[in-house]
């Protein structure tokens, strides 16, 4: 419509009693420009003053997901979980808008400004800080776990393989949690590629390693990378040796410059259990114990705890059993984290539970308000035990 003037907006105040005087000087008529852009056509997004800092300093967010997906942003180094929040308010995009701190007392007494809106929307994005979607990321590069050089399945392999910009354009994560999670995972880069040991071959070197170390009577947290390499070498590639060591010890290097590992008795023994453990349904308790102390390195003792998330004991079985419970097989998602967990047992104690949702846990979130929220705890012979708050199909 025409240009407000000044007598137009006191007569206006007038019938709303509203008294100039209590207002400020200045007063900002607006309306609709030209081409200004409806819902839909522009997206406003809530950002906490430390990514808004970061975009300003230059940094870039991304958005990840395929089409099937939960859309999620990532910075640098976080995820976040992107949700419409919708508002009663209709929001207005007006370029040059003043704000009353700036429409200061000078002023011109009774100036009328004319503003136009560019645009308006009734929501919003809104970011909820998340956990990287990384099940993904251990799915892509098991579809073809590389089974060292003699395997020809490489060579005829139609399966395609990752480079890192092909994991960051399919992983909900930001780079950095992707980068930390293939440490995790202990994924080596081969041609360019981000790969997996196949299972076996891992073992096929791991054991490789340990026989060379009890040959030469080395101690375990003294062993040499170079004579490794030169003895070994004829047997697999170097970097798959030095990729083995690096897996399972940490690297350091003695006064004299040489490079050395310290093996990682924990890791070793776990692997080796996983061994022993994969080619049976269930395992007696006592006999499994007594293999698998005798199947590890000289000098390595095995323990329960070395097994979790790994493994499971059945205390209640006669006699006692354990088996392969691998958390890195369960789901993502809480609830279905759960079901699928009461579906392997019914009650849990807590001590047992923890390994298998403690990766579930976010910053402000404990075990013991995740098991508040989708279990229901009872006394049994004067033990806390968890079962599902559903019934499990």
């Amino acid at each position: 419509g025409a240009m407000r003037s000044r007598a137009e907006v006191e007569a206006t105040l007038r019938s709303a009693k509203l008294s100039p005087a209590e207002l400020l000087p200045a007063a900002q008529c607006l309306s609709f420009g030209p081409g200004a852009a409806g819902p839909g056509e522009c997206c406003l997004l809530q950002l906490e003053p430390g990514l808004c800092a970061q975009l300003e300093a230059g940094a870039s967010l991304v958005i990840r997901g395929e089409k099937d997906e939960q859309a999620v942003l990532c910075s640098k180094d976080k995820t976040y979980d992107m949700k419409v929040a919708d508002t009663s308010n209709m929001l207005l995009f007006i370029p040059g808008c003043k704000i009353p701190e700036e429409l200061n007392a000078d002023e011109a007494s009774g100036s009328v400004i004319h503003s136009q809106i560019a645009g308006f929307s009734n929501n919003y994005w809104e970011l909820r800080r998340c956990r990287p979607k990384l099940k993904k990321l251990r799915k892509l590069l098991m579809e073809d776990p590389y089974e060292g050089p003699d395997s020809g399945k490489d060579q005829t392999s139609t399966v395609s393989h990752y480079t890192t910009e092909d994991l960051l354009s399919v992983v909900q994560a930001s780079e950095e949690e992707i980068m930390h999670q293939l440490e995790v995972l202990d994924a080596c880069k081969i041609e360019g590629f981000w790969r997996v040991l196949e299972f076996d071959y891992e073992m096929k070197l791991l054991n490789h390693v340990t026989q060379l170390i009890d040959s030469e009577s080395w101690s375990l947290s003294k062993v040499p990378l170079r004579t490794c390499l030169e003895e070994l070498g004829p047997l697999e590639p170097t970097e798959m040796i030095e990729h083995i060591l690096l897996s399972y010890g940490r690297k350091y290097t003695d006064d004299a410059g040489e490079v050395y590992f310290e093996m990682r008795e924990d890791k070793i023994c776990r692997a080796i259990a996983q061994m022993l453990l994969q080619n049976a349904v269930k395992f007696n308790l006592a006999e499994f114990q007594e293999v698998w102390q005798q199947s590890v390195p000289e000098g390595m003792t095995t323990r329960l705890d070395q097994l979790k998330g790994l493994a499971l004991v059945d205390k209640n079985s006669r006699p006692e059993t354990i088996f392969l419970l691998k958390v890195e097989d369960l789901p993502e998602d809480n609830q279905e984290r759960f079901n699928s967990l009461f579906s392997v047992r019914e009650k849990w104690t807590e001590e047992d539970i923890t390994p298998y949702i403690q990766d579930l846990c976010s910053e402000k979130q404990t075990v013991g308000a995740l098991l508040t929220k989708y279990a229901r705890s009872s006394m049994q012979n004067g033990v806390k035990v968890y079962n599902s708050r559903r019934p499990i199909s």
